[in-house]
């Protein structure tokens, strides 16, 4: 046997999958084939700061960004983090020893399982919740426990029904609110309580926090608004959300120093960091457009809105998101009724109508049955997408 049970366990990743279909639908184009309308990714099509990318052009031309970066090069980046931070949660932390960079939130998420974990610990996970959350566990070779979030509850966490013995056992519990996929903005009492149970339980609260800005309705929690965090949590910020850099892959981590600590091992053995261009970008976006994200909520307000308009028009009953950038969408009855799981209907349409979106059960056992739609296209674009829908829906009621 060539490869590892491990990488037989993490299996292939739904956007892996979706790729590898979009990749067909392309190689099979015909004349009669509509193009794609990408929907699958939560890569924005709004455009970054100008004044953060001009810097990272600027700082192009330097030799210093040809150079390997190491931690120490990263102070600049880290000063500004904290400084958001403090701007932006009313916290107050040390860039020296609670910020670290990260080549984006989900390689910090994957990798700091390896940080607080031994073979066989176990950990926590909320089911539906985003690929890396598991995909870290499984690299850590962890026994990955699950919380399931249904519409019932709001998606709320039921953290009483978790045993007391059961708290006992675990090492680590992986967050993320607002949370992916389902959308859901979350509350602040639900990181409180989490970490109640962490303070009182002797385990480590890890938060996944891209969508801090990103709420279309109520305010975002934070970990770091928890007075334990120094003690035992770690929060992961990203800039690809809130100010479109995805692609640039720039994000930070703060928290307990012996976790940051801990963290920087890890990806000293790793990786490097990113070059001078891109964290001069990075330091211009945190400290001159710390209000940007809050440009972008007007837009996809309207994108939400107009779309469920038109989803509602086709027949399709999709809750109403309080986060940004996502439809968390269930199969419609008509769909459960032929038999079809979220995979299949997510490949039929693509295949009958050029609509990408991507199956919840990519997301965990929970989101089976539902759907995933990226808010990442002009209004037009969206309703053209639902448009597209309407014939094949009527086929198929």
């Amino acid at each position: 046997m060539l490869t590892s049970k491990r990488l037989a366990r993490l299996g292939s990743g739904v956007f892996d999958r979706n790729d590898q279909r979009k990749r067909s639908y392309k190689l099979g184009a015909t004349h009669q084939q509509q193009p794609l309308i990408d929907l699958s990714l939560g890569c924005t099509d709004l455009l970054p700061p100008p004044a953060a990318v001009q810097a990272m052009g600027d700082h192009l031309q330097e030799p210093r960004s040809a150079a390997y970066c190491l931690h120490a090069a990263t102070a600049s980046f880290r000063e500004a983090a904290a400084a958001w931070c403090e701007q932006r949660l009313d916290v107050k932390v040390d860039p020296e020893r609670e910020v670290l960079l990260l080549v984006g939130s989900q390689e910090g998420t994957a990798h700091f399982p390896l940080t607080v974990l031994d073979p066989g610990d176990q950990a926590l996970i909320l089911d539906p919740s985003y690929p890396s959350h598991r995909g870290g566990l499984e690299l850590a070779d962890a026994s990955i426990q699950t919380l399931p979030l249904t519409p019932e509850q709001g998606w709320a966490p039921d953290f009483q029904a978790i045993t007391a013995s059961q708290w006992d056992q675990l090492r680590l519990l992986m967050l993320g609110f607002p949370h992916n996929p389902t959308a859901c903005v979350g509350q602040q009492s639900w990181l409180d309580e989490a970490m109640s149970q962490a303070q009182h339980h002797d385990l480590v609260v890890a938060h996944d926090n891209p969508y801090l800005d990103l709420a279309l309705e109520g305010e975002a929690p934070s970990l770091l608004r928890c007075p334990q965090w120094r003690e035992r949590g770690i929060e992961f910020f990203s800039l690809s959300k809130g100010w479109c850099l995805g692609g640039f892959r720039l994000a930070f981590a703060i928290g307990a120093e012996p976790l940051i600590t801990a963290l920087r091992q890890i990806k000293s053995v790793i990786d490097f960091n990113q070059c001078q261009a891109l964290q001069q970008g990075a330091v211009v976006a945190l400290s001159d457009h710390a209000d940007w994200p809050a440009n972008l909520l007007p837009i996809y307000r309207e994108r939400r809105d107009r779309t469920l308009a038109a989803l509602t028009g086709l027949g399709w009953s999709v809750p109403s998101p309080s986060m940004a950038l996502y439809l968390w969408m269930p199969l419609p009855a008509w769909a459960r009724a032929q038999g079809w799981g979220d995979e299949q209907m997510a490949a039929q349409l693509l295949e009958h109508c050029g609509v990408v979106v991507t199956p919840g059960s990519g997301f965990g056992e929970a989101g089976r049955d539902w759907l995933r739609l990226a808010l990442v296209r002009p209004v037009a674009e969206l309703e053209a997408a639902v448009a597209r829908l309407t014939p094949w829906w009527q086929q198929q009621c």
